[in-house]
């Protein structure tokens, strides 16, 4: 499970294309003078574009306050599982007595032990069905709080706006095919969202 999974990049188009319109237009100044390469850590690619991303494998293996949720919610599953597991061997066992007493029922007895088995055989799937509707419930709220504690920390970790783009990172499961450590913010941001601490959510 995967439960960081909505950290989603976004204006990853609208900043290449940016790019992408800064260095055309840096060529149409005449000159065949290289462009000027930025120095090692300044985190600077262009003049007035700057761009930084956040790996997202190592915000969830970090954070501290995602371990703790994630743990919470697989334990919460672990719970729901068992629940359901010990019921169903329940219902197995009661299934067999029946076939062992069969003999000695009355054709009546046996066609009611039968209808009351199939209704908790289906009182049983209706619980499972219950359960796997709570479990993603509270699966989609983890994930949206833990989208917006990013979105806010982020918001006030380029409050100077230094960054034009933040992106996220993750890998075999990004649209960046290459990502430069000299623009990894992830470290900044594991250690500020840490320093928060694991408080109370934050506000819908």
């Amino acid at each position: 499970m995967r439960t960081c999974k909505q950290f989603v990049s976004k204006g990853l188009l609208a900043a290449l294309a940016a790019g992408l319109f800064m260095a055309c237009n840096g060529n149409k100044a005449g000159n065949n003078a290289p462009a000027s390469t930025p120095a090692a850590g300044t985190n600077a690619p262009a003049a007035g574009f700057k761009i930084a991303y956040v790996d997202l494998d190592s915000l969830e293996a970090h954070f501290e306050y995602f371990k703790q949720r994630k743990s919470e919610l697989e334990q919460k599953q672990q719970g729901m599982d068992n629940q359901l597991k010990a019921k169903g061997r329940a219902l197995q066992a009661e299934y067999q007595d029946l076939q062992r007493k069969a003999s000695t029922l009355t054709q009546e007895q046996g066609e009611t032990a039968q209808r009351s088995l199939m209704a908790k055989q289906q009182q049983l799937e209706q619980e499972a069905q219950n359960m796997r509707a709570e479990y993603a419930q509270s699966e989609t709220k983890f994930n949206e709080e833990l989208q917006k504690r990013l979105d806010d920390f982020l918001k006030s970790f380029n409050a100077d706006k230094r960054y034009s783009y933040i992106f996220s990172y993750r890998t075999g499961q990004s649209n960046i095919l290459y990502a430069d450590p000299a623009f990894d913010v992830t470290a900044d941001v594991i250690k500020g969202m840490n320093e928060k601490g694991a408080g109370a959510p934050a506000a819908k």
